[in-house]
């Protein structure tokens, strides 16, 4: 097994910095395309526990838009050519109120798709 392969890194890199500008403009399709949509698929949130697609979906059109933040440090690490983490500390504006990301993305046929997904806030009791 290959790990951190600079292609695979790079697809990885772009997938997730396409979530990125989808979560910046709440583009909610592109969100919802860059997910694997599977009832298997969890995310965690601040305040939220989600499990499936269905769940992750309602929560988003429910939200009202996203926080805007920016981003700090950002690990992109791959296993093989069809398994990556990335992991990002990120900033709300406005304030230095640090949290962090952590996705896990598996390649599909249709391309990279996150199948689990966390985010906290430091100082966050949810």
């Amino acid at each position: 097994m290959t790990l951190n392969d600079p292609a695979i890194v790079a697809e990885v890199t772009a997938a997730f910095m396409a979530y990125e500008r989808a979560l910046m403009e709440d583009d909610i399709p592109a969100m919802d395309a860059l997910f694997h949509h599977s009832p298997t698929t969890v995310r965690y949130g601040v305040g939220e526990v989600l499990y499936g697609i269905e769940e992750i979906r309602a929560f988003r059109k429910g939200r009202g838009g996203s926080p805007q933040r920016r981003l700090g440090r950002l690990a992109i690490a791959t296993y093989g050519s069809d398994l990556a983490t990335a992991n990002v500390e990120f900033f709300r504006e406005g304030s230095d109120r640090r949290g962090r990301q952590s996705q896990t993305w598996v390649r599909f046929p249709d391309g990279w798709k996150v199948v689990s997904a966390h985010v906290s806030l430091e100082g966050s009791t949810s």
